[in-house]
């Protein structure tokens, strides 16, 4: 049986008040959080602008899944290209193709390498540019709990420190909104179940290949949480030797299924 929705989808801090407004920014990477983010912007009847970020990660084909769902909902999308910064942030396996891929379960021993240095305060930083830029009070990004243990920029204390910044550093201030803060990824995909979500429209591997590699964290991670919830991920993943590794036979799941429109 799918897990319940929990009560706990908000990171409202009650210290920042914020000016109400129909307008939305959503850091939209293509992956399971802001995908279900994204939708949760949509229902609550906001005006969503959906902000891409190409940093030069490993895994970009995210970027053509964002593309194309976006393309699919009407909903405005703006790809931006921060390579040029490259040079700043590339020491991760991220971002550094030379670099083997941590394989695995979450944890801080093996998957530290995944950390991009100070990304997420770069990209709410643009996206809170952006809000402010057409008048949006809001900029909602994935954060969730199940980072909690290895990425810095995705606590709760992150979140709080931003919110506070984003409403002192403009003329009218800006609410970095978190729903999953402090829910689990299974948790967020309970959430997008009940609402309908599909989630072949998102890509979550590290590798950015043709097929899911269904080793490395985040992959792990997905699949743990479709196991949760009882149901089947409909991504197509490499044949794995481990047969405790759920996987959707490769037939089903083609390339051609999910490369952007043209």
């Amino acid at each position: 049986m799918p897990l319940p929705r929990p009560d706990k989808f908000s990171d409202k801090s009650p210290d920042m008040t914020h000016p109400s407004t129909p307008a939305t920014v959503v850091i939209y990477s293509g992956g399971m959080d802001s995908f279900t983010v994204l939708h949760r912007a949509l229902r609550e009847g906001l005006e969503v602008h959906a902000l891409s970020f190409d940093y030069g990660q490993r895994h970009s084909r995210e970027l053509e899944v964002a593309t194309r769902v976006c393309r699919r909902l009407g909903v405005p999308h703006q790809m931006v290209d921060i390579r040029a910064i490259h040079g700043l942030i590339d020491n991760s396996a991220l971002t550094d193709a030379s670099r083997e891929m941590p394989v695995g379960d979450y944890g801080r021993e093996n998957l530290a390498d995944t950390v991009v240095p100070n990304r997420n305060m770069i990209l709410l930083a643009l996206a809170i540019a952006k809000a402010v830029n057409i008048g949006a009070g809001r900029v909602d990004y994935g954060a969730h709990g199940g980072d909690h243990v290895l990425y810095p920029d995705c606590r709760p204390e992150f979140v709080e420190a931003m919110n506070a910044v984003s409403g002192i550093a403009n003329f009218a201030p800006v609410e970095i909104h978190a729903p999953y803060l402090r829910a689990s990824k299974a948790e967020i995909l309970a959430d997008g179940l009940a609402i309908g979500l599909d989630y072949a429209d998102t890509w979550t591997c590290y590798r950015g290949e043709a097929l899911a590699c269904g080793r490395c964290g985040s992959c792990r991670e997905r699949l743990a949480a479709f196991a949760a919830n009882d149901v089947t991920d409909p991504l197509g993943y490499l044949p794995q030797p481990d047969p405790a590794v759920s996987q959707r036979p490769d037939d089903d799941a083609t390339p051609s299924r999910r490369s952007p429109d043209v």
